[in-house]
């Protein structure tokens, strides 16, 4: 195949958009609307009806088999994922475009990582299976409801019945184990499969729940045979639940939820990473990591000195962390951020800022739970705003605040909105949006913090105070990395990490708790943490290589990546500079050297 040259692909990516003026009248005026002619062209793409198919079987499938952690869910997604990996195989490559080449092989990664993940799964749920020898009696009841049979009011009660008793006798096998004496052979649960067991009874009591209401009212013989059986059911998965959690976990209901987690171990990492495009060990992304914590440090030292505090960095922290604004005038402060941010890169012509996106951007005030999780504001459409609230005690106010002063904000106001995630959503649900489907934190976190690199090369940080606000957050990714794959190789415990981001990186301990708290108990993949910096460092090397070397400029670059849509970023190099690509390609971008050290 004849290869395009960068000009021409640059072109035709750049043809679907025409920019618009930041500059835009007061909101609800007609300069909203773009020119209706680039919103009719589709892209170059082959196999974009094929993605969005795809993506809607998918999310049909799983609506119908919506019975989480279901064997037969989990058998049916094999055979839909096997199914249309057959038939992405008989595709002719060598035929298609760049961009059908590029969503040919995301299709290929995203079916193969989707039968990984129920790998995983099937290995959680056996894992499980000893403490929750019950769960099969209330999946069937949930799929027998999704296959629409009769149901038999006098056999299901029964069947309630013989459930509530498996259930109590569950909790009298723990029971006997934890008061069993010592020596005797009597099995104890440890504490991770017991944490995960909980969250799977929460899971499946929410699934009796709703088999319950469709019945419950509607057919007076359900109701006059089951409502007493299922009350005692219900009951007891409650029971088992808080009997799990304080005894085994160790955490009283109301409490904190405890940092557990679910280490993955090396291979599954490898596995991953693969997935995503990182033709890196988890050890050489540690290597990489503990260089650019390195330099956070050195920096921080510069500051320090600028300050007049010497090389105490800690004593320079802890100046920046008591400037900051009144309870209440934190929105104030993050609305005056958001808008230097656009400012500054609109008067840089660093990126286009269609007046829509510039103007339809809304603040929310997180609340003090939520913050327990998410210490820091988060971004996109709206950005939700942490700060101290009525309710928290004067010590964790005081934390919030420190947390959130002025240059610490400063160096995420951007990062959460313009140029970072609200910008990116903007483009990503109008630009080739059936991309979403391989949607991978690596672009998304990573494309915002490639932006605070590149503001700092900038200058945008011009005091030592905002250097300072900066560097606390680019050693913050760094700890990220060592701390994740430290996790799930089974070098790192949660209160280490807690530690070292006391230690190391200047957090206050409450809001490091919640970040690791987050991390490892949320939805996240293992190695999302890790996206982040290697990201941005993936965008910092493209750059390098189509900015730099002056073949496009800042504003085509960061207007061409938007648009490109969500996908691994060696993916949207491949496009950008026109890569070949062959239905065998495998991960081979070395963005950070052979080996790096």
């Amino acid at each position: 195949m004849i290869r395009r040259p960068l000009a021409f692909c640059l072109f035709a990516l750049l043809s679907v958009f025409v920019p618009l003026s930041a500059q835009g009248p007061a909101p609800g005026s007609a300069s909203y609307a773009p020119d209706p002619g680039p919103l009719v062209r589709r892209p170059a793409s082959d196999l974009r009806d094929v993605v969005e198919r795809f993506t809607a079987d998918q999310r049909a499938l799983l609506r119908r088999y919506d019975v989480a952690y279901s064997g037969e869910r989990r058998a049916v997604q094999r055979a839909f994922y096997a199914a249309w990996l057959t038939r992405t195989d008989s595709v002719a490559f060598d035929s298609l475009s760049q961009d059908g080449k590029v969503d040919w092989l995301l299709l290929k990664g995203r079916l193969r990582h989707e039968l990984s993940l129920l790998a995983q799964e099937d290995q959680l749920v056996a894992e499980t299976a000893p403490l929750l020898p019950f769960a099969g009696t209330i999946v069937l009841l949930a799929e027998a409801r999704r296959r629409l049979e009769t149901m038999e009011p006098a056999k299901t009660a029964d069947t309630l019945a013989r459930l509530a008793d498996a259930i109590q006798g569950a909790r009298g096998s723990v029971e006997a184990g934890l008061q069993a004496s010592p020596g005797r052979n009597t099995h104890q649960p440890d504490r991770l499969a017991a944490y995960h067991a909980t969250q799977l009874l929460q899971s499946l009591q929410e699934t009796l729940q709703r088999w319950f209401r469709f019945y419950d009212g509607y057919d007076p013989d359900f109701s006059w045979w089951c409502d007493a059986p299922y009350k005692r059911a219900d009951s007891a998965l409650k029971g088992y639940r808080r009997l799990l959690r304080e005894r085994i976990v160790g955490v009283k209901e109301g409490q904190d939820e405890p940092i557990v987690g679910r280490p993955i171990g090396r291979e599954a990492l490898l596995a991953d990473l693969a997935a995503e495009m990182i033709p890196y060990t988890p050890e050489q992304l540690i290597a990489i990591a503990r260089r650019e914590l390195v330099w956070s440090q050195a920096e921080m030292l510069r500051a320090s000195q600028e300050m007049g505090l010497g090389n105490d960095w800690r004593a320079a922290l802890e100046r920046v962390k008591q400037d900051h604004v009144p309870p209440g005038r934190q929105p104030d402060l993050v609305r005056d951020l958001v808008r230097e941010a656009i400012a500054y890169v609109e008067q840089h012509d660093l990126v286009t800022v269609p007046p829509l996106a510039r103007d339809m951007w809304r603040m929310e005030m997180m609340t003090p739970a939520r913050q327990k999780e998410a210490p820091f504001f988060l971004g996109g459409e709206v950005i939700q705003v942490s700060y101290p609230t009525d309710s928290m005690s004067e010590e964790d106010k005081l934390m919030s605040m420190r947390g959130n002063n002025n240059h610490f904000s400063r160096a995420t106001a951007f990062h959460e909105m313009i140029p970072g995630h609200e910008l990116q959503g903007f483009y990503s649900q109008r630009y080739n949006a059936y991309r979403n489907a391989f949607a991978t934190p690596f672009y998304i976190e990573g494309w915002a913090y490639y932006w605070e690199m590149l503001l700092w090369d900038l200058g945008f940080t011009r005091t030592p105070q905002d250097r300072i606000g900066a560097l606390f957050w680019r050693m913050h990714r760094s700890a990220r990395i060592i701390l994740s794959i430290g996790f799930h190789l089974g070098t790192t415990t949660p209160p280490q990490a807690i530690d070292f981001l006391v230690d190391s990186v200047g957090h206050e301990r409450a809001n490091a708790t919640a970040e690791v708290r987050r991390w490892l108990n949320g939805d996240y993949a293992p190695d999302y943490q890790v996206a982040y910096m290697i990201g941005g460092l993936q965008f910092r090397a493209l750059h390098r290589e189509l900015v730099d070397s002056g073949k496009m400029t800042n504003r085509q670059f960061h207007d061409a990546v938007l648009m490109a849509g969500d996908m691994p970023v060696e993916m949207v190099r491949a496009l950008l500079e026109n890569r070949p690509l062959t239905r065998d390609y495998t991960t081979s971008w070395k963005f950070e050297g052979e080996n790096p050290r």
